[in-house]
């Protein structure tokens, strides 16, 4: 969901209500979802709200819960929109039934009440009755606001095809009834997977965006530790600890990883006194608590992973052996591509770049990571380091063509000219 070019904007205001409408609009649209029952009239409330807010704050000021004018304004504006459809006898009532039903079914369900609507909504798109290629996109959109484009990206999908699947969702949930309501304890579990990987992957869009200007949203990041902290205190599965530890591992190190002009430090130069050791302890805690259970899974593995990276005090103390072997376990456990690929950065790391060149080789040549950037700049960084310049130019240009983030695109630039200066 995006700031559309058609509302008024008021320049005094204009800076305050972006900033509101990053933040909040998820907040607003989950609770207006919870409310109208339905995603259209959620979303078309939503920007009317704003809209709203646009033309009264600048002449009454910004009223002191702003978030709450922004819900009850949108629920009103909702009501407002049905009643002046041609069918107002019959919209009416069905509206207010569906009030009733979403009302009596959260007050029935009071005791384990996750009193979040955001944390609420995504597990009414991780509804068992939603297609799971279609739940965790449909999340990603309708909950935390990110655009097609960014979720074809995380998926290494086309915008196209991922906005089918999300129209898909959204007409499911419409036309098989799923109440916009809490899952007993009982159902939690068959959830929780999608849920899991909805969060992770806000995280990692936060962590390092897909594209634009900035390389981290800060404000996704937060709201993913925030919802895992959430879903930990719901249940408390030891994927739902390596989840919380992996991305508290990770943004230990948010202030080593972008220098004052705003370009990535990668890991083996980073300053590791800027690295956050409160968070490295909770997140180690959290994965020695996972893997006491034994039925730990691939988030618990990836946070023993930056466990290790976290331990080391210098780059070249690193121990490689042990993050090879570590990936060779979520490779069984999980396999993917992206993982063959950071296992073959690994091994490259501990038996010299030729080992890691044949791996990523074997690993375009089957065409699953043909388009994706981060594997033509990890040969590219290998073929620099084995001395092989002109394959080196070749795979960072290959990946300075597919990379979409500015920051990235400017330190793959740095790469190419440097091999420039030594031809």
């Amino acid at each position: 969901m995006e700031w559309t070019e058609n509302m008024p904007r008021d320049s005094h205001f204009q800076s305050q209500l972006d900033t509101l409408y990053r933040r909040e609009s998820g907040k607003v649209l989950a609770t207006l979802v919870k409310l109208l029952g339905d995603f259209d009239l959620a979303e078309d409330a939503l920007h009317d709200a704003f809209a709203a807010a646009l033309e009264a704050w600048p002449r009454k000021g910004i009223p002191e819960k702003p978030t709450a004018w922004l819900i009850s304004t949108g629920r009103f504006k909702a009501i407002d929109a049905l009643r002046r459809k041609s069918r107002r006898q019959e919209l009416e009532p069905e509206l207010q039934r569906r009030l009733e039903e979403i009302e009596d079914a959260n007050l029935s369900l009071a005791d384990q009440d996750i009193k979040d609507d955001r944390l609420r909504l995504i597990f009414t798109c991780c509804h068992p009755a939603i297609d799971p290629k279609v739940q965790v996109p449909l999340t990603l959109r309708e909950v935390c606001g990110l655009t097609t484009e960014e979720i074809g990206s995380a998926f290494l999908t086309s915008p196209t095809t991922m906005a089918q699947r999300i129209v898909r969702g959204k007409n499911k949930i419409r036309a098989a009834g799923i109440p916009f309501a809490i899952p007993s304890t009982a159902d939690l579990p068959e959830r929780l997977d999608s849920v899991l990987s909805v969060i992770y992957l806000v995280y990692n869009e936060g962590y390092s965006a897909s594209a634009g200007e900035m390389a981290i949203r800060r404000e996704l990041s937060d709201e993913a530790i925030r919802l895992a902290r959430l879903v930990l205190e719901l249940l408390p599965d030891p994927e739902v600890m390596g989840l919380l530890a992996l991305m508290l591992l990770h943004e230990s190190r948010r202030t080593a990883r972008m220098d004052t002009s705003g370009d990535i430090v990668l890991l083996e130069n980073q300053d590791r006194s800027l690295w956050d050791r409160e968070m490295i302890a909770e997140g180690s805690q959290l994965v020695e608590r996972s893997m006491a259970t034994r039925r730990f899974g691939s988030y618990t593995l990836q946070a023993a992973i930056s466990s290790i990276h976290a331990e080391a005090p210098r780059a070249e103390e690193t121990d490689w052996n042990q993050i090879v072997a570590l990936y060779s376990v979520l490779l069984r456990v999980e396999a993917s591509p992206v993982v063959e690929l950071n296992r073959a950065v690994a091994v490259a790391m501990r038996d010299g770049p030729e080992a890691g060149i044949a791996l990523i080789d074997g690993l375009l040549s089957n065409g699953e990571l043909s388009d994706y950037h981060l594997a033509h700049s990890a040969r590219g960084e290998l073929l620099r380091r084995s001395d092989r310049n002109a394959e080196a130019k070749a795979a960072f240009s290959r990946a300075l063509d597919l990379a979409k983030q500015e920051p990235e695109r400017r330190l793959l630039k740095q790469k190419i000219e440097l091999l420039d200066t030594l031809a």
